[in-house]
């Protein structure tokens, strides 16, 4: 069974939300901290071989940018996966090679799962990580938390995201304060 991990770029309080969405005011607030170092770790935690699962939203950002950016272990990964897009519209897709997850997400995820092939990664959308929590279908959840506060935009964790217990797998601190943690998904949330 393949793995499903959800990988972000969060700030301390949660937000998720950047400047290609909405009319964000705060613009590419993760720009000031990116470093060689933390690019390698962003290459390293996806692998070489890897499929994608997004959402639509995500999918249409980043199919504006992807395809066009120079080659590097990141686009080159990015661009060669399997994206699986949550979408209404699957024949509007045009960056590939992509599939459609189907009308039921639920059973279209365990689908994916159950087939051979390599790890499946979530990027960008707080409804997705909703629903994977709270069907089972995430594995791992890896935050690339900046060491700023926005104070407003799109959370990670959206409002009536399932109670969760994770692990700690690892964590990895940067010199630009920049902190990538690594959790596994234990179960349900346990209380004293």
């Amino acid at each position: 069974m393949r793995k499903l991990k959800i990988m972000e770029h969060i700030s301390l309080d949660g937000v998720i939300q950047n400047s290609g969405e909405n009319n964000f005011p705060y613009g590419d607030w993760t720009a000031p901290y990116r470093t060689p170092a933390g690019r390698d770790a962003v290459a390293a935690a996806q692998g070489t071989n890897f499929d994608l699962l997004l959402g639509r939203r995500t999918y249409d950002m980043w199919s504006g940018y992807w395809p066009k950016a120079p080659s590097s272990p990141i686009a080159d990964g990015i661009n060669a996966a399997t994206k699986y897009v949550v979408t209404h519209r699957p024949e509007s897709l045009e960056w590939g090679p992509f599939e459609g997850v189907g009308p039921d997400i639920v059973e279209g995820l365990r689908r994916i799962k159950s087939q051979d092939g390599p790890d499946l990664i979530l990027w960008g959308s707080s409804t997705l990580t909703s629903t994977l929590l709270e069907h089972g279908l995430a594995d791992e959840v890896l935050l690339t938390v900046y060491p700023v506060l926005l104070g407003a935009g799109k959370r990670f964790f959206a409002e009536g995201t399932p109670p969760r217990t994770f692990e700690l797998v690892s964590t990895k601190a940067m010199p630009s304060g920049v902190i990538f943690s690594t959790y596994k998904v234990a179960g349900p949330l346990k209380t004293g």
